[in-house]
């Protein structure tokens, strides 16, 4: 049985979340290395400001890259979800469910349930960025899923330009 218990701002999360590592004049960041400076990221994705919390999310979002890319299989998150219940709220439009996570690793079981929902309701949606000097991720809602790039702007005007320049040094189709 498919259950999808997320809600739009989990897919945001999970999606800044994987992408918590660019790069940068061509070295790889980690946007969640400073406990301190990670709580405003924390508190923006409403993920409670503990070590654990942090911890966990760091975890998650390397499993999770790792997953995305093909690298380890989906088992690999098996311990973000382990201690995961999820309690049906009646609401006045039908259910609510309510994410009860032991061990207080919330952000990263809602990202690991986002993956797993996109999984679900848009397979093959979500992946990394063409570019192979880029580490970021994107979820392609166009109609043909034909994105290739984290942003068209960025990444696909690199990668159209470099093809251009090797076209036209080459005098031929590559």
């Amino acid at each position: 049985m498919d259950l999808v218990a997320v809600d739009p701002s989990d897919e945001t999360l999970l999606l800044d979340l994987l992408n918590t590592t660019p790069v940068v004049d061509g070295i790889v960041q980690d946007l969640l290395a400073d406990p301190r400076a990670s709580k405003a990221w924390m508190r923006t994705h409403g993920v409670i400001t503990t070590k654990g919390e942090w911890a966990a999310l760091r975890q998650a979002r390397s499993v999770l890259q790792k997953v995305v890319r093909g690298e380890v299989g989906p088992k690999a998150l098996k311990r973000f979800v382990e201690d995961v219940r999820l309690r049906p709220i009646a609401a006045a439009d039908g259910l609510d469910w309510r994410l009860d996570v032991d061990g207080g690793a919330t952000g990263a079981a809602r990202a690991v349930l986002a993956w797993d929902a996109l999984r679900i309701s848009s397979p093959g949606r979500l992946r990394p960025c063409a570019n192979s000097e880029c580490r970021l991720f994107l979820i392609d809602r166009s109609k043909p899923n034909t994105a290739r790039w984290c942003s068209m702007a960025i990444c696909g005007n690199r990668m159209k330009a470099r093809r251009h320049y090797r076209r036209a040094r080459t005098g031929g189709d590559v």
